[in-house]
């Protein structure tokens, strides 16, 4: 039988999912396609409109054998296992002859746990789940919550928590999941042969295409046990993301409130010997904490050693009495001891992690007024640990619309541990880089703006002439805006200003769930929203809502950044460009996402407007203006004053 062209293949499943085939989407198919077959490397950037979703999908389905596709977002993984997949492999059926099988899989906690329902969490206090029910008030946030879990326990066929909508909170959840390390597995829980969890494993390892998030392909990775199917194939996408899930996942942490629940759970498993030496180390290590202030640590602290050597040595000697020892008259002894176990080998993980010393680890505080004072270690790259573990022994895909940093891939390369393109290092894979483009127009079809007349915006205070500017943008534009800010104090500051001065409604993040918020924005052509991080990379509104963008100032990370300003600080004594390889680095790929808010579909018009004078006038606005779509650019307030009130009127006329 004669193989079916990828070209063939494309068009099939681009007409079955309404779309139209682009140029982009099929130099993508090929570029993965070759990938797969040379067991190479590929970075390619896929703008905004490319359908780069079925630029990998087709190939990957074609290919015959497991492929691993990883993104970051929930929508995205909804998308595609419940729009794309399905009608891909419909549309691709006749062509192959077969119907690939496709699964979604995510860590164990996002999964109901039927033990936890029907035998209770081991609370610290012996407060089983059905208690809770009868404890909360049923009026009260979480007695609604635990009463639609065990509603929708009775009728739910994945288990899934992104499944129940609406959701519930954390802390309801936490009542009916377990993590990878609580769980009784399945062959000692009595529950097991009907676990969700193993469930969702069972049908990965059957699936032709195995839809998971970059914290499960991290865990997988960096853990060394096998959480993902043996695939030879992985497609990373929204790959400007997986360097910071990564650092997330190798970051351990460490509070007071922590070291004290295990404290608790310990007790009921051990001799009080041994309980009273961890509670005499938690004593000892929660009263550093409360004098703690914010800020990295180059060197740990005698006092803070101390405390973290004898809450390590201790909850050793935890892990080994709980080990040795079972209480048959604990209830539910072995979910007990489970918990106990996961509580305290996290506090000896990472007490002896930071104890250790190691030069590639970033230890700091950091301080939250409401939840007092916190201690973390992190990695101080990543890159060596992405090399060996991603990379080795299988063909990687990684794609997003914004790999390319000042006009190259180099920047993002470096960060995930490859060599410049076309430069063989010694232990760094061998890769190509790719960029399909956009079928938008860019050019004509926006314009991006810097406010060069402003000051330069400094660390602290109101920047009076900046929400000038602002407000005047925002009645040209006639609402229409995105507000993309660089720190919430600044969104809520920018907002209540505004509120004061202009007629337009202006949301602001925080005051309503981001779904609602988007969805008022995108209602409502009138109506503005301000908002931090998040709106950088979240937001998708078409049309006539969104024609203007405008960020504050450049998205620099905070100089007092413990990891940051680690990372930029080791670029510097080897030799490099601190600044440029992490702090504009960074700056570029928040840019260049912001950006990627305006023109989401061929017929939209707008500005992007950034207010901070920099981008004009320092040497590193050329690095950074290059990793923005191509914009008709000025400085001329002016002109882009016309051109926003030229839009509006356009869209009023047109009833928008």
């Amino acid at each position: 039988m004669t193989k079916p062209s990828l070209p063939d293949l494309l068009h099939a499943a681009v007409t079955a999912v309404g779309g139209t085939e682009r140029p982009g989407q099929v130099a993508m198919a090929e570029a993965v396609a070759e990938a797969i077959d040379d067991n190479s490397h590929r970075l390619i950037q896929a703008g905004t409109g490319t359908g780069k979703s079925l630029g990998y999908l087709v190939p990957a389905l074609a290919h015959g054998e497991r492929v691993v596709v990883a993104t970051a977002t929930l929508a995205l993984q909804r998308q595609l296992v419940e729009r794309d997949l399905p009608r891909t492999v419909e549309a691709l059926h006749p062509q192959l002859r077969r119907r690939p099988q496709f699964a979604m899989l995510k860590g164990r906690s996002n999964y109901l746990c039927l033990h936890r329902l029907h035998e209770g969490a081991p609370q610290d206090e012996e407060e089983g789940l059905f208690d809770q029910f009868e404890a909360a008030a049923p009026s009260s946030k979480l007695g609604q919550d635990l009463l639609r879990l065990r509603d929708w326990a009775d009728e739910t066929e994945s288990g899934d928590r992104d499944d129940l909508t609406p959701g519930v909170s954390d802390r309801a959840w936490s009542q009916i999941s377990v993590s990878s390390r609580e769980c009784l597995g399945a062959t000692k829980c009595p529950y097991g042969a009907e676990c969700f969890a193993e469930a969702a494993r069972e049908r990965a390892k059957l699936a032709d295409v195995v839809v998971t998030n970059h914290a499960l392909l991290a865990i997988d990775a960096i853990e060394g046990a096998p959480v993902l199917p043996e695939h030879e194939v992985l497609i990373v996408d929204e790959a400007h993301e997986l360097v910071s899930r990564v650092t997330g996942v190798a970051t351990g942490e460490l509070t007071p409130g922590q070291v004290n629940r295990a404290v608790k759970r310990a007790a009921k498993l051990v001799d009080e010997k041994t309980a009273d030496a961890l509670q005499t180390a938690s004593e000892s290590f929660e009263r550093i904490m409360e004098l703690a202030l914010p800020g990295r640590l180059e060197v740990v602290p005698e006092d803070l050693g101390y405390a973290l050597l004898a809450l390590r040595d201790a909850a050793r000697e935890v892990i080994s009495r709980i080990g040795a020892t079972r209480d048959k008259s604990v209830a539910d002894e072995d979910a007990v001891r489970k918990q106990a176990l996961a509580a305290v080998e996290n506090v000896h993980a990472v007490a002896e992690r930071i104890t250790t010393g190691s030069e590639y680890d970033v230890v700091w505080y950091e301080r939250h007024d409401r939840f007092g004072a916190t201690l973390r270690v992190a990695p101080l790259s990543v890159s060596g640990l992405l090399r060996e573990k991603l990379f080795e022994d299988r063909s990687v895909v990684l794609t997003s619309a914004t790999l390319k940093l000042g006009g190259d891939f180099n920047g993002v390369a470096a960060s995930l541990g490859l060599s410049p393109e076309g430069v063989e290092g010694e232990d760094a894979p061998v890769w190509k880089g790719l960029d399909v483009g956009s079928p938008f127009d860019y050019p004509k079809q926006g314009i991006l703006y810097v406010a060069k007349h402003l000051a330069t915006p400094g660390r602290e205070g109101t920047r009076g002439d900046m929400m000038d500017e602002l407000a005047e943008l925002i009645e040209a534009a006639g609402g229409r805006t995105l507000g993309l800010f660089s720190s919430m104090r600044g969104a809520k500051a920018a907002a209540e200003e505004l509120r004061g001065r202009l007629d337009h409604p202006i949301l602001l993040q925080g005051e309503e769930t981001l779904g609602e918020l988007i969805k008022n924005f995108a209602a409502d052509p009138r109506t503005c929203l301000f908002g931090t991080l998040s709106l950088w990379q979240g937001v998708d509104v078409p049309g006539p809502s969104c024609q203007l963008v405008v960020m504050d100032r450049i998205p620099f990370p905070r100089p007092d950044d413990p990891l940051m300003s680690a990372r930029q600080k080791s670029v510097e004594e080897h030799g490099g460009n601190g600044f440029m390889a992490v702090a504009a680095t960074h700056a570029a790929l928040l840019m260049a996402q912001g950006a990627g808010r305006l023109v989401r579909a061929s017929g939209d018009r707008g500005v992007v407007a950034v207010l901070d004078p920099r981008l004009a006038t320092a040497r590193y606005g050329s690095f950074l203006k290059a990793s923005l779509p191509n914009f008709w650019y000025t400085t001329d307030r002016n002109q882009v004053r016309r051109s926003l009130a030229a839009i509006d009127a356009a869209a009023q006329q047109d009833g928008r």
